[in-house]
């Protein structure tokens, strides 16, 4: 069964980006090794993006000057940007841009992924949009260690300790990374 994984790197006191949307402070910290996130890349058909992570990665990698650097990130994966903005699409890279409540979006998702997961990328806020719908199979987060004093949050919602259950701790380099299956709640019958 198709699984939607909510997969991030997060400050120690929580947040995605500092507050001018900047993650440099990521990227000081020693990296784990390439297979920690190609192994992880393995059991993913589908990516799905907010377009302030999109743009990011647009910018931060070079994307639309060198459109061969998606595939080298990504594969021939399709990515679903949820947007209502007109956003540019990098040349070759299977990008759809999609607008509305995840609910909406998520038959297509789920027909794209066949037999394998879909990875969240981000931002929170959508990740959180996803939980909302219940939707939201898996939070992997690495934590790195360095602490904002503001920015976007990793996961902008309250959830109880009821709902996510901690499946495994490890170290990668510098990384806490945790996972956490997320408890769906069950519809009441009718």
């Amino acid at each position: 069964m198709t699984k939607t994984i909510y997969r991030a790197a997060s400050s120690l006191n929580g947040f995605l980006a500092d507050g001018e949307g900047s993650m440099d402070w990521l990227f000081a910290v020693d990296q784990p090794e390439p297979y920690h996130q190609g192994h992880f890349l393995d059991g993913i058909t589908v990516l799905v993006q907010g377009s302030k992570t999109y743009e990011w990665m647009l910018e931060a990698e070079g994307v639309l000057e060198r459109p061969g650097r998606w595939r080298e990130f990504y594969g021939n994966r399709p990515a679903f940007v949820f947007t209502n903005r007109d956003l540019p699409r990098p040349d070759g890279a299977d990008v759809r841009f999609v607008c509305g409540e995840p609910g909406a979006v998520y038959p297509q998702l789920v027909e794209a992924a066949g037999d394998k997961d879909i990875w969240l990328m981000g931002g929170g806020d959508l990740a959180g949009q996803f939980f909302d719908a219940n939707l939201l199979d898996e939070v992997q987060v690495a934590i790195a260690p360095v602490t904002l004093d503001a920015g976007a949050p990793l996961l902008p919602r309250f959830i109880q300790s009821d709902r996510l259950n901690l499946r495994s701790a490890e170290q990668l380099a510098q990384f806490a990374h945790l996972t956490y299956e997320v408890t769906r709640w069950q519809p009441n019958p009718a």
